[in-house]
């Protein structure tokens, strides 16, 4: 299993969205970095939800439930898209303020390279981040 941690715009489309629909197309992304990613995910992965814009925090957890596959709304099979389904929402939501203050952090793409939108997250990452927000993981 690997983890990984996608942003959305929580005006556009949030976490809470995910939780009400029960599963949904993660789409949207053209960076050709976090479609390569995307690329890589496989059914069981674990995704943290970012919230982007005013929030800039990690907020919830869900699974991807589908390999890649190209989205069946453009026309340019590069453009690949997952299936996720949500598993709980975090009991505090971790802001890039406090990734970004903790030295553990110091060498994850979401400091180094802010603006990509799906990355990697290392297994002590994702522990981590469960500690500082409540959750056991």
């Amino acid at each position: 299993m690997a983890y990984w941690l996608a942003k959305t715009e929580p005006d556009a489309f949030s976490y809470q969205d995910l939780e009400r629909l029960g599963r949904d197309r993660w789409d949207g992304v053209r960076n050709f970095v976090a479609l390569r990613y995307i690329g890589k995910m496989q059914p069981g992965d674990r995704m943290f939800i970012y919230h982007s814009g005013k929030t800039k925090s990690i907020v919830g957890v869900a699974r991807v439930v589908s390999p890649a596959y190209a989205d069946p709304a453009e026309q340019d099979p590069r453009l690949v898209v997952v299936d996720v389904e949500p598993l709980y929402s975090l009991i505090r939501p971790v802001t890039l303020r406090e990734i970004k203050q903790n030295p553990a952090f110091q060498e994850w793409e979401l400091v180094k390279q802010s603006r990509l939108s799906v990355m990697p997250v290392s297994e002590p990452h994702w522990r981590l981040i469960h500690e500082l927000a409540g959750n056991a993981s």
